[in-house]
């Protein structure tokens, strides 16, 4: 049994056509659509073939399978036939993913980066990316140049870049706690998460790698915070198997053994 009339039915109501209008796309008499919708007869080869290239259906699917509206979703039954000109358009300008041009500070512009803080025209001679935009809110990407964002092997690399979008000092309550920000204060530029408010005027960052301590940071002191949207990295670090993840754990126990008997208990 072929459920191709019930999925022509099916696809003409989700889309609003006429059997006339259905019969138009594909050089059909009306009847015919009729005719098959009512399983009188099927499509020949050839008009299967181009409904299915138009509706982005299989003929597997139109022929075995009585679609659901859900499934006819997911198809590309929506699409529209635009000229040459409309899709270079379409191409040249995506409406779902805008993007803007952001300003890249590498590792080796951090001071210089800071010492043109209050001269903006000084900036033009940083590299720009594009990243999509957020929202109404500026955007900076930074290289990461240091180990404080790894924790075990994992985390934030040297060499990264972070992405960045705009956060206001002032408004602290409104900071992620554990969201990774950056800090560009008078002095250096800090890459740590927001650790909480210690006072009305000062910030607590921390690092994920133990070996550094949390730093406190004046608020007058902060000349820019960015907040953290995304990571571009280069490192695809392999998932530790479970046998390796229970050897070093074996490891581990043997280890700490030893040192208990070395102490005599």
């Amino acid at each position: 049994m072929s459920y191709i009339g019930k999925n022509i039915k099916k696809i003409r109501t989700v889309r609003k056509l006429s059997q006339a209008a259905f019969a138009e796309l594909f050089d059909l008499a009306r009847p015919s659509v009729g005719a098959y919708e009512e399983g009188r007869s099927e499509p020949k080869i050839d008009t299967l073939v181009q409904i299915s290239k138009h509706f982005g259906i299989s003929i597997d699917m139109l022929l075995t399978k009585e679609l659901t509206i859900n499934d006819l979703y997911g198809f590309d039954i929506f699409k529209r036939d635009y000229s040459r000109e409309e899709l270079l358009k379409k191409i040249a300008t995506p409406e779902t993913s805008p993007e803007v041009a952001t300003l890249l500070v590498q590792g080796s512009q951090f001071l210089k980066y800071i010492a043109n803080h209050q001269r903006p025209a000084q900036q033009q001679h940083l590299q720009t990316i594009q990243l999509p935009a957020q929202g109404k809110r500026n955007t900076r990407a930074f290289e990461v140049t240091g180990s404080e964002m790894l924790c075990q092997q994992s985390g934030i690399y040297p060499g990264d870049i972070l992405l960045c979008a705009a956060a206001d000092k002032k408004a602290a309550d409104s900071l992620q706690t554990g969201q990774p920000y950056v800090v560009v204060t008078r002095s250096e530029i800090l890459i740590r998460r927001f650790a909480g408010i210690v006072t009305s005027t000062v910030l607590r960052f921390r690092a994920d790698n133990p070996a550094y301590s949390p730093v406190d940071v004046p608020i007058e002191d902060i000349l820019e915070l960015w907040e953290s949207v995304g990571v571009y990295s280069t490192y695809l670090k392999p998932p530790v198997m479970v046998e390796e993840r229970l050897a070093i754990l074996e490891q581990s126990v043997q280890q700490l053994n030893q040192k208990l008997k070395e102490l005599g208990v």
